[in-house]
């Protein structure tokens, strides 16, 4: 779940590059995405008559949980855009694929895991290939631009995932999986909707209906695919196997998207890329080799 959950999420590049070539900005395009991706999900939830509990009903505790995952994931979002208007793309993502180590720190913090040295080997290795994987998308001939707000928000995003993935592990229990996305996603989608029309980007929200040809097949698809249906794996898998395991396959994302824009959007496709895709890959192996010997603590099962 986590892999398909990392592949899904991948195509968040291209796809929103389209758009930003078609006319929209950022918090527009989060905002779309995000409201389409509730809706889709609650429709669905409708559809298939799946019955979910009042939120009144949610002990208090844990609507508290799934309140503030839900403004982690607006700010990851939020961080994430503000951070690549500042500084290189590139050391956006670096900073940003920092979180599974995070989550592991945490983790380990809380006492909630005792990880053993094939897990942390899989960690290592997932990043050292992930930093192949995003420094190799740097060009040669190209400035690159450093900018110490911009690292910081980078980091801010990545400590954003890492409270939401903390909390999400068993924070609100009682909340269905998809109910939760549900409520993470509209609330994403509120919070963009108020931040753009308190910044003036009235216009720029309203314009996907303005360009409905060219502008709402893109956001249907990145809600629908690249943030309904990820976001319910990725949370099932957190719930499943654990923040740290779920956090270091999540690292095959950046793999996946490189590849994307390399088939998609013509960028080169460079050996040490290649070579780093190939440590995520073996990571992930190394990971379920291990997964049998001796689960994290607290970590749920099939």
């Amino acid at each position: 779940m986590a892999a398909l959950a990392a592949t899904l999420f991948a195509w968040l590049g291209p796809l929103s590059r389209w758009a930003y070539e078609r006319g929209m900005e950022p918090v527009g395009f989060v905002a779309w995405r995000a409201g389409i991706g509730a809706l889709a999900l609650a429709v669905l939830l409708v559809l298939a008559r799946r019955r979910m509990p009042a939120l009144r009903s949610v002990p208090a505790r844990q609507r508290a949980a799934l309140g503030v995952a839900t403004v982690m994931a607006l700010c990851l979002n939020l961080f994430v855009f503000a951070a690549f208007e500042r500084t290189s793309v590139a050391l956006v993502l670096i900073g940003f694929y920092t979180y599974p180590a995070m989550v592991a720190l945490v983790a380990i913090l809380l006492g909630r895991d005792r990880l053993s040295r094939g897990v942390l080997a899989a960690l290592g290795v997932a990043m050292g290939g992930m930093l192949l994987v995003v420094a190799g998308s740097l060009d040669a001939a190209a400035v690159l631009r450093l900018d110490a707000l911009g690292l910081a928000l980078a980091l801010g995003a990545a400590a954003s995932q890492t409270v939401f993935v903390t909390i999400s592990r068993d924070g609100y229990p009682s909340v269905p999986t998809e109910m939760a996305i549900v409520v993470v996603l509209g609330g994403s989608a509120l919070g963009c909707l108020g931040l753009g029309l308190a910044t003036g980007l009235g216009r720029d929200l309203a314009l996907p209906a303005a360009q409905p040809g060219a502008l709402l097949p893109l956001v249907a698809v990145a809600g629908i695919l690249v943030a309904a249906v990820p976001s319910v794996l990725f949370l099932t898998a957190i719930r499943r196997v654990g923040g740290t395991r779920a956090g270091i396959v999540m690292l095959l994302e950046p793999v996946v998207g490189v590849a994307l824009a390399a088939v998609l959007l013509g960028e080169a496709l460079r050996p040490v890329q290649l070579l780093g895709a190939l440590a995520v890959l073996g990571a992930a192996v190394l990971l379920q080799l291990t997964a049998g010997r001796r689960p994290e603590v607290g970590s749920r099962t099939a």
